[in-house]
């Protein structure tokens, strides 16, 4: 009987690739999780801190830097991250060398409340806290303003945000026990009354336009009300 070696050899070949790729796999899957390294997008300023992001993978995983990649829950260490009240969203991957990444988005603060309660208002309109790292520079919230209602001075605080002139100026949005709204700006004396959030575009113009001409003719500091609450009048009081 005629052996064939060509098909033995084959054979032996593919037994020996399919055992060195067995082997590969499972020292990979056993391999010892190392330092979590973190990554921020986004936000220049921390918020959060790379220390703080490291303790709450560890607290889940107590000997984390001894731990088999293959008994690691990255959905749970990502959940575990979202629920921090700083962070937006939060990535948790692993190399192939064993090395854990965290890849971190923090919240955006737009305003900061500031009555009984101190906290900010972020770009989802949602309750953001205070952080020990780092202070915002954004408009002050005050009045009468209920965590769970922030509509008002969320969409007031956006609109602050993405226009270059009330960003530059305004300094505090004030909401009154009827839920009026007023803007302080910087540098100047008289209160600006707005009302409801209604015609807001409007009424924003009609602020451009009284300032310009006031600037001008130097008369800001001759008021102490800039009434807007009417879509088409500009009401000044004299001080």
């Amino acid at each position: 009987m005629r052996v064939n070696w060509n098909y033995i050899k084959m054979m032996f070949l593919l037994g020996l690739v399919v055992f060195l790729y067995a082997f590969a796999s499972n020292r990979n899957a056993k391999r010892d999780i190392s330092k979590p390294h973190v990554k921020f997008t986004g936000e220049s300023h921390l918020f959060v801190s790379n220390e703080t992001v490291s303790k709450l993978l560890i607290q889940n995983y107590p000997t984390i830097k001894n731990i088999y990649k293959e008994t690691l829950d990255l959905n749970l260490l990502e959940n575990v991250l979202k629920s921090n009240s700083l962070i937006k969203n939060a990535e948790v991957y692993l190399t192939i060398n064993g090395t854990l990444h965290a890849k971190i988005e923090q919240k955006t603060p737009l305003a900061r409340v500031s009555t009984n309660a101190s906290y900010y208002i972020d770009d989802q309109g949602f309750y953001m806290p205070l952080s020990n790292n780092y202070s915002a520079r954004v408009p002050l919230v005050t009045g009468y303003i209920e965590k769970n209602n922030l509509k008002n001075a969320y969409t007031l605080a956006k609109k602050i945000n993405e226009d270059p002139f009330l960003k530059k100026h305004v300094i505090e949005i004030h909401q009154d026990i009827n839920r009026a709204l007023f803007l302080k700006l910087r540098e100047c004396n008289f209160l600006v009354q707005l009302g409801s959030i209604k015609f807001l575009d409007k009424k924003i113009n009609n602020l451009k336009a009284f300032y310009k001409i006031s600037s001008k003719e130097k008369t800001l500091n001759s008021y102490s009300k800039v009434n807007l609450q009417f879509e088409n009048q500009v009401i000044c009081t004299k001080t």
